[in-house]
């Protein structure tokens, strides 16, 4: 089965929340043998690591150590960047996205991606920013999808009565889970969420933590994050990396609390990064 069959034959469309809902079967990440490049600089280095289905997995890290760099080799836009390139594997439920001939639009349609800085179109209203990605990937744009992308995002509630008003209008909580709207519109089963909050004010961050917790029943989320305490509040593994290399991963109460390798323990206690 192709990458596109994967992706737009696997879930139906996302439909508004209800107060228990059922779980849906995601789709589960696993990389080898990753080595990214930028020019000459070797960023990411021999790289194997799984990231569970409808699970939350939080890669940690000082500045520089490959962190950002990986979660754009799992949607492929490392590659966009000059001088960038990557080679090995990484696999969607066995397909390798950098396999010959895999459509690269639909690789970014099952993969989301939300970004550090929010980053809604500015020129587009609430409505149009979720209906953007639908419209860039041919599929048919109605009120109930982007009405159930921004309930997915836990924003309904509060844009309903302005859908048509400029997005860059919102709180910048708000642009961001904008953004998570964005990418669920398309019914995406993995999500890249690159530093979402380090831009945000606490009360913005909780709700964006909130919503990690509850997108793990239809997605499977790759979380990077500066913050010790996010990580250890949503994710349900951690992954330490340090200079491109996997140092360690594990459940994220035992990386947090008696991790195996003393570097592991001398980064979340703040003793260097």
């Amino acid at each position: 089965m192709t990458m596109t069959e994967h992706t737009t034959s696997a879930h139906p469309p996302i439909a508004p929340p209800v107060a228990d809902p059922a779980p849906q079967t995601a789709r589960a990440i696993e990389i080898q043998c990753l080595n990214a490049f930028y020019g000459d600089r070797h960023a990411i280095k021999n790289l194997s690591l799984g990231f569970e289905p409808n699970k939350a997995t939080a890669l940690i890290g000082p500045s520089g150590s490959g962190k950002s760099t990986v979660v754009r080799c799992i949607n492929r836009m490392h590659e966009e960047q000059v001088d960038a390139r990557a080679h090995g594997k990484v696999l969607l439920d066995g397909d390798d996205v950098y396999g010959a001939g895999v459509d690269v639009v639909a690789v970014r349609r099952a993969i989301g991606m939300v970004f550090q800085k929010p980053n809604p179109f500015p020129t587009m209203s609430i409505f149009d920013n979720v209906a953007s990605g639908l419209r860039l990937t041919s599929r048919k744009v109605d009120g109930d999808r982007v009405e159930g992308a921004l309930r997915g995002a836990g924003l309904w509630d509060e844009v309903k009565d302005r859908l048509h008003s400029p997005g860059i209008g919102l709180s910048g909580g708000q642009q961001q889970r904008l953004c998570i709207a964005r990418a669920l519109a398309v019914e995406p089963e993995v999500i890249l969420m690159d530093e979402p909050c380090s831009a945000l004010d606490p009360i913005a961050t909780l709700k964006i933590e909130e919503l990690v917790e509850e997108l793990k029943h239809r997605v499977t989320i790759v979380i990077v994050t500066h913050n010790m305490q996010q990580a250890a509040r949503v994710a349900d593994s951690t992954a330490f990396l340090l200079d491109g290399e996997l140092i360690e991963v594990g459940p994220t109460d035992k990386i947090f609390t008696t991790p195996d390798d003393s570097r592991t323990e001398q980064y979340v206690t703040g003793k260097f990064g």
